[in-house]
């Protein structure tokens, strides 16, 4: 997939002394994205807006808040309510897009 007509953050977002990092990208319309990496460990992220969190490369488990521990190897899309915290173990390094929709 590849975007046109966007604008890019030239600093990355940088998590996890390094072991996450994303760009901004910007769309005429207004709607942002990120696009980045995030290599093998846990994390924990909160959200401010719903989110999808489309993987195109690498294996990762993810638990959403009050939910169970769900797999995706190679490519796969999972959702994250606004005002939620989520849970990741990345097992491969992971190539991910995150956007970031409005309700």
């Amino acid at each position: 997939m590849q975007f046109k007509q966007v604008t890019v953050d030239k600093a990355a977002n940088v998590y996890f002394e390094g072991k996450v990092t994303s760009r901004s990208i910007y769309f005429e319309d207004g709607s942002k994205k990120t696009l980045g990496i995030m290599m093998p460990g846990e994390y924990s992220f909160s959200t401010d807006a719903k989110e999808e969190m489309d993987i195109s490369a690498g294996r990762l488990e993810y638990k959403l808040q009050g939910g169970e521990w769900e797999s995706i190897e190679g490519s796969g899309v999972f959702y994250v309510p606004a005002n939620e915290t989520f849970q990741l173990k990345v097992h491969t390094v992971v190539d991910y897009c995150c956007s970031y929709l409005s309700e």
